[in-house]
């Protein structure tokens, strides 16, 4: 282990007794609050962090005898470290990726069934991990620092049931605070606050009904909003919210885009309302987490909208591995951000790990994962959604520090502005 590493993580370590900031505004009128549901009394408190323990998972790309593959090593207090661990089972698994997670694609039991398997091959960091549970319980949060570009689902890894330790099975990100963080492990809370900054695509403009009881400044044409987080005055700004249309490509980085813009064109704006406010940035676009590891322009790294707005200041970022483009990942959507915006006091980490339990109780309630006929050898439409809404609601990731925090000002009594003139 290189000391650079170490000291890594004991900055991460070192953060979570750090203060949480007091003073923000008051939740706005009409609001909803609630608090953390069925997760236990580990609440966020304004004023000083909550009782909480890292777990911090570095994942590495290799080769294995010419084949693209991966390894892992892992560090928490208290809990013997997971050295790095790699070997024939960790080869990239391509059938895996939450992008195959669409209507049309692979069916969402199949898909299901594929990353059960592969979840079992991880057991030694599944081990590691339940070690983690039993040692901190409702206290644990993960961190993960993943650097393959592979794609890889961390959110539905399957940890297996420890019924003597009353540890039920499931998705990681469905009984786990977790993160995701790129070059390098998140050392900063940030607890952003104020208005949204929004774009909307044409037929995307129903998205601005998330915001109704908060302050919004939308925008509706890409080049003015990309300007406005260079050149916005200085006024406070809580969430970046992007609604639109995202395409990825496995290599050509100008076939990454967001809402018709190119990677370039994100990456060559200061975006200093970011770098002023770090705002969380959420992005509800097809492909938006997904990476490039990419090196035609004479430098190799990870690329990918996620990365840009991290460099450029986001206090964190929610994106999608996958799909966003029916019914069912839309509601997932609207419901990620009712849940991450209803109490400002609870992380978004675990704001984001309830609203992914409440998905995954409704899908265990429903029995063992459905085959894809039923027994007249007709494809089983209603249980096959089942399956493709708990992936859709493993898919929204969450890139930042475990304990950052976001809270939206209150809407005035003008109503919502209308950033650009002309507006819909």
């Amino acid at each position: 282990m290189g000391e650079d590493r170490r000291r890594l993580i004991g900055k991460l370590v070192a953060s979570a007794v750090q203060a949480l900031p007091g003073q923000r505004t008051p939740v706005p009128e009409g609001a909803r609050t609630a608090e953390p549901r069925r997760l236990g009394p580990a609440p966020a408190r304004t004023g000083r962090a909550p009782d909480t323990t890292y777990a911090s998972v570095l994942v590495h790309r290799h080769s294995n005898g010419g084949r693209e593959a991966f390894g892992v090593e892992a560090w928490c207090q208290g809990v013997e470290t997971l050295p790095y661990t790699t070997g024939d089972d960790f080869l990239r698994p391509y059938d895996i990726s939450l992008g195959h997670a669409r209507r049309g694609g692979t069916a969402p039991s199949e898909l299901f069934k594929s990353i059960e398997r592969w979840s079992g091959y991880q057991h030694p960091l599944t081990e590691w991990i339940n070690r983690c549970r039993q040692a901190h319980g409702d206290a644990l949060q993960l961190v993960i620092l993943d650097e393959t570009g592979f794609d890889l689902p961390w959110e539905a890894l399957i940890l297996p049931a420890v019924p003597a330790a009353g540890l039920p099975e499931g998705p990681l990100g469905a009984l786990v605070d977790m993160a995701r963080w790129l070059g390098g492990f998140p050392v900063e809370v940030a607890a952003p606050s104020g208005a949204v900054v929004g774009f909307f695509h044409s037929d995307m403009m129903s998205d601005q009904n998330f915001f109704q009881s908060y302050e919004h400044r939308p925008h509706f044409g890409i080049e003015t909003f990309l300007k406005s987080l260079d050149d916005l005055p200085a006024k406070p700004t809580g969430m970046v919210y992007m609604g639109c249309h995202g395409t990825f490509d496995h290599e050509v980085l100008a076939n990454l885009t967001l809402a018709g813009a190119t990677w370039a064109d994100y990456q060559r704006h200061g975006m200093q309302v970011l770098g002023r406010e770090h705002a969380l940035v959420c992005l509800n676009a097809c492909h938006s987490g997904r990476l490039l590891d990419y090196d035609r322009d004479g430098r190799q790294g990870l690329r990918g909208f996620t990365q840009v707005f991290l460099e450029k200041g986001a206090g964190g970022c929610i994106v999608s591995a996958g799909e966003v483009g029916d019914a069912e990942a839309r509601v997932m959507i609207r419901r990620i951000v009712d849940t991450v915006t209803e109490d400002p006091e609870r992380p978004v980490a675990r704001a984001l790990r309830s609203f992914r339990a409440d998905v995954h109780t409704a899908f265990a309630a429903e029995g063992d994962v459905p085959m894809m006929v039923r027994d007249d050898g007709t494809f089983d439409t209603d249980r096959q959604r089942s399956v493709l809404r708990l992936l859709y609601s493993l898919m929204f990731q969450y890139y930042g520090h475990p304990l950052s925090t976001v809270r939206l000002s209150g809407r005035s009594q003008g109503g919502p502005d209308r950033t650009e003139a002309g507006a819909p």
